[in-house]
């Protein structure tokens, strides 16, 4: 998985399952893959993808297809399917699969705000980032408002099994930094069915924020660092990098108080520039705090500025998740015990296949 992941997928079958991610924030230009009974996002609309040594075949009539590299047979897969709530849209005419969309097999994810201060200039935007590029292509709305994410959660826990919800947010200022976007948004949804949150933005500027988080009904946190070194963050998120690297450090201190240990998590991009070393020592920081660090292979996608910056190499990405799925175990901060958002979901990494 840790080399699929990194090399992509070809597909004879574009069509099967669940509709690919292209554009816009979270795992995008993937397709969801289920192994078993494990879901993981596989890198299929990228240069790499293309000229990638995996093809999945057509599926069956039992929606199983074979996984080949080269002429040889590896593994069966099968494809989650398109969610019924899809179907669905509200009174004014908005599909609900603008509002949020199915990450993995059961995870219900939506980008609150898909604007971003950063975005629009290119001094400050991350290289990485697609977030207006769903926007632009009418696969999405700006702004979701809490009734309707209110409503199409409902729906996905109804009709599709959801278990549970990922909030995050482009970067709407440089006080609260979208946290009382999400605070209202996780409000809501709370109100209208009972589901673990997980809330995603910049450390705001008061750590008063973690509580006002937690008592609107987030239950996990993400504040994302992305890369760890000073030179790669500017390089690569000149904007995001006016927040420091000891500015996280704090914020995960003061969130972990409030959410419990195991409950934070950081998202990290292997192979932007950062060694293996500087990316373990960096996690060994952050799990001594109880964070969990949710260290996931870069993903080049098409229309950025990054959308020919190579995949790392799956032994590049084995330097990495092999001694950090240790660490994650000795320090009781596994993937299985947090409630809510991308680490629990692991789709889009095999680190928690190295948790042993």
């Amino acid at each position: 998985m840790t080399e699929l992941q990194s090399s992509g997928l070809r597909l004879l079958d574009p069509s099967a399952g669940a509709a690919s991610r292209r554009g816009g924030a979270g795992p995008s230009d993937h397709k969801a893959v289920m192994v078993g009974e494990k879901a993981f996002m596989v890198p299929v609309h990228t240069s790499t993808a293309w000229n990638s040594p995996f093809v999945a075949q057509s599926p069956d009539e039992h929606g199983r297809s074979t996984l080949m590299r080269g002429s040889i047979p590896i593994a069966t897969l099968s494809f989650p399917k398109a969610p019924r709530f899809y179907a669905m849209q509200t009174m004014d005419g908005v599909p609900y699969s603008h509002i949020a969309t199915l990450h993995g097999s059961d995870v219900l994810a939506t980008t609150v705000l898909q604007t971003c201060i950063r975005y629009e200039s290119r001094r400050k935007a991350c290289q990485f980032c697609a977030i207006g590029q769903s926007l632009a292509a009418g696969r999405t709305i700006a702004r979701k408002t809490p009734a309707q994410l209110a409503e199409v959660a409902r729906a996905a826990v109804l009709l599709d099994g959801v278990k549970h919800v990922v909030l995050t947010t482009g970067t709407p200022n440089a006080t609260d930094r979208g946290a009382a976007i999400l605070c209202e948004s996780a409000a809501a949804i709370k109100a209208a069915v009972d589901i673990p949150i997980q809330g995603q933005c910049e450390p705001p500027d008061d750590d008063a924020w973690f509580s006002r988080m937690r008592d609107a009904g987030i239950d996990t946190l993400g504040m994302h660092l992305e890369a760890v070194t000073p030179a790669v963050r500017q390089r690569i998120m000149p904007g995001k990098a006016t927040v420091p690297v000891e500015r996280y450090l704090s914020a995960f201190e003061a969130a972990v108080a409030i959410f419990g240990w195991g409950q934070v998590s950081t998202y990290i991009l292997a192979g932007l520039g950062d060694t293996p070393q500087a990316i373990l020592e960096m996690c060994d920081r952050l799990l001594a705090l109880g964070v969990y660090p949710f260290v996931v292979p870069f993903v080049p996608i098409s229309g950025t500025p990054l959308e020919d910056h190579p995949a790392p190499s799956a032994e590049f990405m084995r330097t990495i998740l092999e001694p950090l799925g240790r660490r994650v175990a000795e320090t009781s901060l596994r993937s299985s015990e947090i409630k809510a958002g991308c680490g629990k979901c692991g789709a889009c990494s095999s680190l928690s296949l190295y948790e042993l």
